[in-house]
């Protein structure tokens, strides 16, 4: 019982410390691509490896301008970062290396924001921070 205990305390502290970094990898290397635009409350972001998926869906108000600004770790390569609509359909992709994305929208409009790590042939697979940050101005 002690073991288990001892384990999982151990494993807790990990995360903690990886949540930790990645906290500060944003805010020295991320927070600077949103400029003049102010950063909304929320800290999205996670430790990814090669390969891994995420997604993100936020609400976007009409009358705001935003920048949607995607960090990633060097280590992690040139990540894929994609929007598409509530029916699934893309509408802005990263494919000419941009790392955000300026507009405002019409009416209320909520999005998702798909997030690829590319895939590796590497022996050792690293892990590294990436985040989307949310910036508006009126």
């Amino acid at each position: 019982m002690k073991h288990t205990t001892l384990l999982l305390a151990f494993v807790s502290l990990l995360a903690a410390s990886a949540s930790a970094q990645c906290r500060t990898f944003t805010k020295k290397n991320c927070l600077p691509l949103l400029e003049d635009y102010i950063q909304n409350d929320n800290y999205n972001s996670a430790v990814l490896i090669p390969g891994d998926e995420a997604e993100l869906d936020l609400t976007f108000l009409a009358g705001t301008n935003y920048r949607v600004a995607v960090c990633a770790h060097p280590v992690l390569g040139e990540v894929a970062f994609d929007v598409v609509d509530d029916q699934d359909i893309r509408i802005w992709s990263n494919s000419d290396g941009s790392d955000h994305l300026d507009f405002s929208v019409e009416n209320a409009q909520r999005l998702r924001f798909r997030v690829q790590v590319p895939e590796t042939d590497a022996a050792i697979l690293h892990e590294g921070c990436v985040s989307i940050l949310i910036g508006s101005k009126d």
